[in-house]
């Protein structure tokens, strides 16, 4: 017996956002939303088929969450590694909710995807004779993990796909753009969106963007909680306005925590720093509070176990002890290994008053990745014509409950690369749009903190049914504001209420523990819940229904 389809109150994720009426509209064939590695990726891969391309980016163009990887990205590039090895690692990692058709696309495409990256200029980290050095990290069981400047990854790729952006004049840039609500014809195809652009760029103020594809790129939801990894732009801005527009959202709910983030004390908010999985990939141990190790008695990979796995092992330690934190030691690397390996995190540390060469680093677990997402096909198309998402803003069943190590830099090159296949096949038509018939409305941007601390407190690593209502019970309490002047902040803020909303509605749902979802009061993984969950809006509900484990078709959304 599968879970029964479930009807709700929409509530916040009915409205669209209050904002001016555009001033000012532009055209264009392809316009990606976020300047991370996947949609920078398929701006490039765009402009080769001859499309008119935008880019629209809610800070500088280097400032997405991609910069912020540092370990690595994962693809079965040595010898004694093949992509079958790779898709049995992500599949184990999944939880059992992977989907395998999907995983699959990623582990074959992924070697070329990576070695194009060293083709546009990517300068990954070699070993003395030339080769790209490869690292582990958890729940992997290979070395299949490249990484560029130490612990830089990330950088390192923003920087060549953003010089190689700026190479090609054709590309239209807006930079301290936020989109705002996507635009759709009578028919519910998306055609374009609005945005509004800072005081920079051409423009100013609230305007609209005429087209037939519209990329959702736009990273993560780690404002949605009071601690995270994720940069002060990661508000789920894509996911908010894909689910206003009635595409369909999955497997929110699997919200992985990472669990060496260091603590820097009980007022801490926002972006944490990271001690990269990879530390413990080189050897560091993690300490319980009373310096113990604990992690081989829990899992036979010890601190290489999946993130999930540790990320509760951290937190059972830190209750058990009464305490804030736990410990990674990582004083037998030595000074050269953190020197030349982990540079950045040996900087940063520093900074923050910690030397980890002599001293233990105080961790905890903090929100780090959204495994759910927009919903799309293997192509990369969302249940709405027109409509496209990639990287961290989809959910393509890569991930399934849980993600592998390194594999999300991975998922949004190569499916961009699978989104720009699509578009090579020609654009969807271009209608006009027309005007929502719901009011809009916004959340007051003082509610942002306490969105955070209540999704924190009731839908983090450990969480129950009455922690989950009472998230969603103070969050669905909020009352929608009409102010006349609604500005950044207060759109940002609606959007986590959105995301937030969206994400305590399927964790209620979801009666078990599998993969980074851990609900106290249900401890055991139940086989009727090997099904996403896909949610969309329809009139003034959220309709979720239990999806089997494949990517879903375009024809099975679109039977016309």
């Amino acid at each position: 017996m599968t879970p029964e389809a479930v009807r709700r109150d929409a509530g916040i994720v009915g409205v669209p956002l209050l904002a001016p009426a555009p001033g000012w509209y532009e055209e264009c064939d392809v316009v990606i939303v976020g300047s991370g590695i996947a949609g920078l990726s398929l701006a490039l891969y765009a402009r080769t088929l001859g499309y008119r391309v935008m880019v629209v980016t809610k800070s500088r163009v280097e400032h997405g969450s991609t910069q912020w990887a540092q370990g690595g990205i994962a693809a079965a590039l040595d010898e004694d590694d093949s992509p079958d090895d790779h898709l049995r690692d992500t599949l184990i990692a999944g939880a059992g909710l992977c989907d395998e058709d999907a995983v699959r696309v990623l582990v074959t495409h992924g070697p070329g995807a990576v070695r194009e990256l060293v083709d546009l200029g990517t300068r990954f980290d070699r070993t003395s004779g030339g080769d790209l050095a490869l690292t582990r990290e958890g729940g992997h069981l290979r070395d299949r993990i490249a990484h560029a400047g130490g612990d830089a990854t990330g950088r390192e790729i923003v920087r060549a796909l953003v010089r190689a952006v700026h190479d090609d004049s054709d590309i239209v840039l807006y930079e301290q753009a936020l989109a705002l609500d996507l635009l759709r014809d009578d028919r519910g195809a998306v055609q374009g969106l609005t945005l509004h652009v800072m005081g920079q760029g051409q423009r100013d103020g609230v305007g609209a963007v005429l087209a037939p594809a519209v990329v959702l790129a736009t990273g993560g939801l780690g404002q949605v909680f009071a601690a995270t990894t994720n940069p002060r732009v990661a508000t789920g801005d894509g996911m908010a306005m894909a689910a206003r527009a009635g595409a369909v959202m999955s497997d929110l709910e699997f919200v992985q925590f990472h669990p060496t983030v260091m603590w820097l004390g009980p007022a801490a908010r926002g972006q944490q720093p990271l001690i990269s999985e990879a530390v413990r990939g080189e050897g560091a141990v993690l300490l319980d509070p009373h310096g113990r190790r604990f992690m081989p008695d829990i899992h036979p990979l010890a601190e290489l176990a999946p993130r999930d796995v540790v990320a509760k092992a951290v937190m059972g330690s830190m209750r058990e002890a009464g305490a804030s934190h736990v410990w990674l030691d990582g004083r037998a690397l030595g000074a050269e290994v953190w020197q030349q390996r982990f540079p950045t995190i040996l900087a940063r540390s520093r900074e923050l008053g910690v030397d980890p060469v002599t001293e233990l680093i105080p961790v905890a677990p903090a929100q780090h990745y959204a495994s759910g997402g927009v919903r799309t096909d293997l192509s990369g198309r969302a249940s709405r014509k027109g409509l496209f998402a990639c990287g961290e803003a989809a959910c393509t069943g890569v991930h399934g409950a849980n993600r592998l190590a390194s594999n999300s830099l991975l998922e949004g090159l190569v499916f961009s690369e699978q989104i720009a296949e699509v578009l090579a096949r020609g654009l969807p038509q271009r209608r006009d749009p027309v005007a929502p018939a719901t009011a809009p409305a916004v959340v007051d941007v003082a509610a942002r903190p306490l969105i955070q601390q209540a999704m924190s407190d009731g839908v983090g690593v450990l969480r129950s049914a009455d922690s989950i209502a009472g998230a969603a019970a103070e969050i669905a309490g909020l009352p929608p504001r009409f102010p006349s002047d609604p500005a950044t902040e207060s759109w940002e803020t609606t959007n986590v209420a959105v995301v937030a909303t969206l994400l305590a509605h399927q964790a209620g749902n979801r009666t078990e523990t599998r993969g980074s979802h851990w609900r106290e009061d249900f401890p055991e993984a139940s086989d009727r819940w090997r099904v996403h969950q896909a949610t969309r809006l329809v009139d003034a509900e959220l309709v979720t229904e239990p999806t089997p484990l494949h990517t879903p078709t375009w024809e099975a959304w679109h039977d016309e």
